[in-house]
């Protein structure tokens, strides 16, 4: 049986892409404290068999480290930067993780749809699980 610590690692990683990096605080103190909260898309995909090749999850591997990466090193910054530097740095930080992705090979889009993917199909998770350790 594997560990789950892998896939919640990966599912951190892979949620700080471009325009998502801080934009879940953003919504949480936009919200208040009454409002239910609906979870996104919760619409179960249709069954279909996935072929995503080795080199792209290979790919995702690797821009999810260094985007891990990124956004801690963002996340501390902004976290201690003045308010009137926040907004730089956070789009500081979505420029480094665009380019994390990209220089994988990867479009953002792509990156994207491979994670809803390995979230959702179990023997995509455990192909890209193996490839992390």
């Amino acid at each position: 049986m594997q560990s789950t610590t892998g896939l919640a690692a990966f599912c951190a990683m892979a949620l700080a892409t471009v325009g998502l990096l801080f934009a879940p605080a953003a919504i949480a103190q936009a919200q208040s404290p009454g409002t239910p909260r609906t979870p996104p898309n919760t619409t179960p995909a249709p069954a279909a068999p996935t072929n995503i090749s080795d080199k792209k999850l290979d790919a995702v591997v690797a821009a999810s480290k260094q985007v891990s990466a990124v956004r801690g090193t963002y996340e501390q910054k902004v976290a201690q930067a003045p308010a009137a530097e926040k907004e730089r740095l956070i789009g500081e930080a979505n420029a480094a993780i665009k380019k994390a992705v990209t220089d994988q090979g990867l479009s953002l889009e792509e990156y994207n749809t491979i994670v809803e993917v390995v979230q959702k199909d179990p023997a995509v998770r455990d192909k890209l699980l193996q490839r992390m350790r």
